[in-house]
C-alpha cells in the first residue's frame, strides 16, 4: 500500500526531492517520508482555514498557519529566574578543574568487554589504594598523559567531550569517579585533584539570553503539540508518524 494523506497519494518524486535534505539523519528515507507527510498535513490545514496560495509559497503559507494557530505563552521574569537558578553552572565563567585519568582504548585486539573487566579491576584497586593512580596510569593508560601519571592539566567547560565533562565537573577535589566513564575514546577512570571556582554572571546580564531560551523551548513544545493534533485528525495511510521527529518541530 502506498502513502496517502487525506486521500491524496504521496508520490515517489516528492519523497525523492525531500530525501536530499536529510543525508545526515539516522534514517534519511524515514525522515524524508515523515517530512513530506507532515508538510501535506499542514498545507491541507492551511486550505481548510482559507490560507490560500496567491503569491505565497508553501513555506510562507505554513508560516502564516503557525502564526495564526500556534499559541505560545509569554515568558515572565519569575520563569526566567527559576531557569537561571536551576542552570547556574551554564552561567558561570572561568570554572576549571585539574584532573587526571586512565584511558582504556577500544581496539580490535582489546574488545570492549575485556577492557571493561580490566578497567573495573583497576578502579577497584584505586578505591583501596588511591595513591597508586600515577603508577597504574603509567602502566595501563592508552593516552599520552599516562607518561605524566595521567595528568590532563587544567580543564574548563567545553575542553573535553560532553560525557567526560559531565562527570568531571561533578567531582569534588580529590574525588575518584565511582564508575567508569565511557566516551568515544574508550573507558576512563577519572579523578579531580583541584577545583578553581568560576564567577557566576549576574541575572541581569543574562536575562535576555534566558528569555530567548525559554521562548524557544515554549515554541518547540507548542509546535510539537500542534503537529501531533493535526496528524491525529488527518487520515494518514501507509506510514506511522508516532514518535517521529521533524525539522518542523526542532
Amino acid at each position: 500500500m502506498g502513502i496517502a494523506v487525506n486521500g491524496v497519494d504521496i508520490t515517489d518524486a516528492e519523497i525523492g526531492a525531500e530525501l536530499a535534505h536529510h543525508g545526515a539523519a539516522a534514517n534519511p528515507l524515514q525522515q524524508a517520508v515523515h517530512e513530506v507527510v507532515l508538510r501535506r498535513v499542514l498545507l491541507d490545514e492551511a486550505d481548510r482555514l482559507g490560507i490560500v496560495a496567491g503569491d505565497s509559497t508553501d513555506d510562507e503559507r505554513i508560516e502564516t498557519l503557525f502564526a495564526c494557530e500556534v499559541q505560545v505563552p509569554e515568558v515572565d521574569e519569575p520563569a526566567c529566574r527559576r531557569y537561571y537558578d536551576a542552570h547556574r553552572a551554564a552561567f558561570t565563567r572561568g570554572e576549571r578543574v585539574e584532573a587526571r585519568h586512565i584511558l582504556f582504548q577500544v581496539t580490535p585486539a582489546a574488545p570492549l568487554e575485556l577492557l571493561r573487566e580490566t578497567a573495573t579491576l583497576i578502579l577497584d584497586a584505586l578505591r583501596q589504594s588511591p595513591e597508586r593512580f600515577g603508577e597504574l596510569a603509567r602502566r595501563y593508560s592508552n593516552c599520552p598523559s599516562g607518561a605524566v601519571e595521567g595528568s590532563l592539566g587544567q580543564l574548563g567547560r567545553g575542553d573535553c567531550v560532553p560525557e567526560f565533562e559531565a562527570v568531571l565537573f561533578r567531582l569534588a577535589p580529590g574525588e575518584l569517579a565511582g564508575r567508569l566513564v565511557e566516551t568515544r575514546f574508550g573507558l576512563h577512570i577519572v579523578q579531580v585533584l583541584r577545583r578553581l571556582d568560576g564567577t557566576l554572571l549576574p541575572f541581569d546580564a543574562v536575562h535576555g539570553h534566558v528569555a530567548d531560551t525559554l521562548r524557544r523551548q515554549a515554541w518547540q513544545r507548542a509546535l510539537h503539540q500542534y503537529l501531533r493534533l493535526l496528524a491525529g485528525r488527518a487520515k494518514i495511510e501507509g506510514v506511522e508518524l508516532e514518535g517521529a521527529s521533524s525539522p518542523l518541530v526542532q
